[in-house]
């Protein structure tokens, strides 16, 4: 294993890295190392970005800075720097390094244009074997099959990104079969587990407000976390811009174009907002000149909540109330949606709503039976047969 546990004099257990640097043999070793990380994922995904770093540096050593990449862990690199820092939304970027962090070493020290389908073929088996770890126990395990193809999608646009460099001919991943993904029907609530839902959330910032209104919109957890209370008009609320959490900190941005709209509100939800702005008056007066900002859902003091933490709070609560398995913050949005839908609202409404820019999405994501609609539909069926019956014995009279 690259990472390992140290005990500091202190007493305290922090996370290092240590691998050899490129030209490093038996007799001759260049360790490369790094501690003080809080996390084994964390240490993980540090080292995986240094030994990319220093592997393109090795080559940049080797032929001058104005060198192309050779290897795949040197495309990766060019990549996530050149074209990942300024075209992907920090998180994301986050996201991908760290998927960096599953691949082999040996791999990625292959040259990119060597690199055949069967290479890559390999590197999935073996990461759906044993290509992550236990956080408790650190032993392999599986990844899953959507990990996997995220991982594999990652590489695949390096190299499409490498193709239009001109730097690159084909791309092998096309040909390597990624795993199929089983779509796992996702969990709808209905109104009656909404309620139950709203009525158990307490807080101090108004967890209950914020989950009425995302049931209503269906709006994004940036998206309501990053609502100010000039966008909300009494009958409307505004949704431009969306709150992100990465490990460099929290940070506001705006929504892609398409995302940006004005969604109307019912009764239920308005009311909900003005008890929660009638909630901020006593922090506002006890924090004074220091209270931050004009969000609608904050901390005490103004300053933005984690959206990671909300999320894993009503995680927690779904799953205390005994709510459908795998109920989450992210299903009340799905649930608004496929209600919509269910009720007979237009697609592009719905997808507008909800704030797609393609109502193809909608259409596959949202668009599927609640329960209790596979009766309705059998009952459909058995109508139009004796419809059918009955039109038969008026033409033979």
């Amino acid at each position: 294993m690259p990472v390992h546990k140290r005990k500091l004099r202190s007493g305290a257990i922090v996370w290092m890295y240590k691998f050899d640097g490129p030209g490093s043999t038996r007799h001759r070793r260049d360790p490369i190392r790094k501690s003080g990380f809080a996390s084994k994922k964390e240490a993980l995904e540090a080292e995986a970005a240094r030994r990319i770093e220093v592997l393109r540096e090795h080559e940049l050593k080797q032929e001058g800075p104005e060198a192309l990449p050779k290897t795949l862990a040197g495309l990766l690199e060019e990549f996530l720097s050149e074209h990942g820092a300024k075209n992907l939304a920090p998180k994301t970027l986050e996201r991908y390094r760290e998927q960096v962090s599953y691949l082999d070493s040996a791999l990625l020290a292959l040259p990119y244009h060597e690199i055949k389908p069967l290479h890559l073929s390999r590197e999935w088996n073996r990461l759906l074997s044993g290509g992550g770890h236990h956080r408790k126990t650190k032993a392999a395990r599986p990844l899953s099959a959507k990990s996997v193809r995220n991982i594999a999608s990652m590489i695949s646009s390096a190299y499409e990104r490498a193709i239009e460099w001109q730097i690159a001919e084909t791309n092998p991943v096309r040909a390597s079969k990624p795993p199929k993904v089983r779509k796992k029907p996702k969990p709808v609530l209905m109104p009656s587990q909404q309620e139950v839902l709203f009525g158990s959330a307490n807080s101090t910032w108004g967890l209950a407000a914020f989950l009425e209104l995302d049931a209503a919109t269906g709006a994004r957890r940036g998206e309501l976390l990053a609502l100010r209370w000039p966008d909300f008009d009494g009958k409307t609320i505004f949704i431009g811009r969306s709150l992100s959490q990465t490990r460099q900190g929290l940070f506001f941005k705006e929504c892609k174009a398409g995302n940006e709209r004005t969604i109307s509100l019912p009764a239920s939800a308005i009311r909900a907002l003005e008890s929660q702005r009638a909630s901020q008056i006593p922090y506002r007066k006890h924090f004074g000149d220091t209270y931050q900002g004009e969000l609608v859902f904050c901390n005490p003091d103004g300053s933005p909540l984690k959206p990671d933490s909300v999320s894993a709070a009503v995680s927690l609560l779904c799953r205390r109330l005994k709510l459908p398995k795998g109920a989450s913050l992210h299903t009340l949005r799905h649930s608004h949606g496929s209600h919509l839908l269910a009720a007979g609202v237009p697609l592009p409404d719905v997808s507008k709503r909800l704030g797609h820019t393609n109502p193809q999405v909608t259409a596959t994501v949202y668009a599927h039976a609640l329960p209790g609609h596979d009766d309705r539909a059998a009952k459909a069926w058995e109508e139009f047969q004796k419809r059918s019956e009955e039109g038969k014995e008026e033409r033979a009279h």
